[in-house]
């Protein structure tokens, strides 16, 4: 259903989902009033849970993350360089973002305004951007140094800088327009956290073509590149795994490396898909009724991905955990055995098929 726009402190803030029994919103503005006519305080409070457990859980584990890098030399290779990026990238969108979404929640609106509307919405978009760019010049990476495309290419750490300086500008060009008058920032859903306005047709913000942009620039390129590199890499070891049918640890390292990305492209569907999906449906189908609870669903998604990336990467990569474990003051794992999977791909990748 479509809203009518505050008509006097905020005319280009929010679009709100107002109730159809009212010719007035102004006091259902979310910068001003708790939301109750969206939803029950429980469903609110249920959600400032969820925002606290991410905040929190994402702040532990991608700080656990950098500190562990900073803390062993051994962690300091050029793949985990991208990984430490992300994990940065994740720690400003927990503290700055998800943090006090979680306070808007307690309250049921924006309680702490438009200003932080926007920074809300900013952090959180740079978080994700620069993270779905990380998946995608770590999957550039590993296709470049176990297919070797460009021969004995040797990927070195000031390639792997310029990669996570890449990610900062791609997400600076999708979380940049918006502060600046190509679409907006405004509350979403539930009306206590900020993102572009999926909902309105404005001639004055160019919503649809930043939605476009959006699709195209920061979903289907990354997205793409993933799935070619990924692909390139399993079809690789598995004629590597054929040629030495023989040979257990071949065997045994083609079945990680599957598993490992299965795993990670089914993660950044669930992170991503249900968003850039919903975002699409709205900007095509303007004025359609729909439950705005439901637009809380792909929000979640995407915000939990700073839980469960970090998760997956230190999952697969041994020399993340044994260090983690030695720094929490855990039983390490033995030495010999702290390689990642990606490393053991590389060894698959010197013996070359027939």
């Amino acid at each position: 259903m479509r809203g009518n726009q505050h008509p006097i402190e905020f005319p280009d803030d929010f679009w709100l989902p107002v109730p159809p029994d009212t010719n007035n919103i102004t006091h259902y503005s979310p910068y001003l009033v708790p939301q109750d006519h969206i939803a029950g305080r429980g469903f609110f409070y249920a959600m400032a849970a969820f925002m606290l457990f991410v905040a929190v859980a994402g702040t532990f584990i991608n700080g656990l993350t950098v500190a562990c890098t900073v803390k062993y030399k051994k962690l300091q290779s050029h793949l985990n360089y991208i990984l430490v990026n992300m994990a940065v990238a994740n720690l400003l969108a927990d503290i700055v973002a998800f943090a006090p979404t979680a306070y808007c929640y307690v309250f049921r609106y924006v309680i702490l305004g438009p200003l932080w509307c926007k920074i809300d919405a900013f952090a959180a978009c740079i978080g994700g951007m620069v993270s779905l760019w990380s998946l995608a010049v770590i999957a550039f990476e590993r296709w470049l140094v176990v297919c070797k495309p460009l021969g004995n290419f040797n990927f070195r750490s000031n390639h792997a800088i310029a990669g996570c300086a890449l990610t900062w500008v791609c997400a600076l060009c999708a979380a940049t327009p918006p502060m600046v008058g190509w679409s907006r920032f405004i509350p979403e859903g539930l009306q206590c956290s900020c993102a572009p306005d999926w909902y309105t047709t404005n001639n004055k913000f160019n919503n649809e073509s930043y939605v476009m942009f959006l699709f195209g620039f920061c979903f289907a390129v990354p997205f793409s590149t993933i799935v070619f590199c990924y692909s390139q890499l399993l079809f690789m070891l598995k004629s590597a795994a054929k040629a030495q049918a023989e040979s257990a640890s071949t065997q045994k390292a083609e079945k990680e490396v599957t598993r490992m990305v299965v795993v990670m492209v089914c993660a950044f569907l669930l992170c991503f898909g249900p968003y850039v999906c919903f975002a699409l449906w709205a900007i095509s189908n303007r004025g359609e009724p729909f439950d705005v609870r439901l637009a809380v669903i792909p929000s979640v998604l995407s915000k939990s991905a700073t839980v469960y990336n970090p998760v997956i990467y230190v999952i697969f990569n041994k020399q993340f955990r044994s260090c983690i474990r030695k720094m929490l003051g855990m039983s390490a794992e033995d030495e010999d055995e702290s390689s990642s999977s990606s490393q053991s791909v590389t060894e698959v990748s010197k013996v070359r098929p027939a």
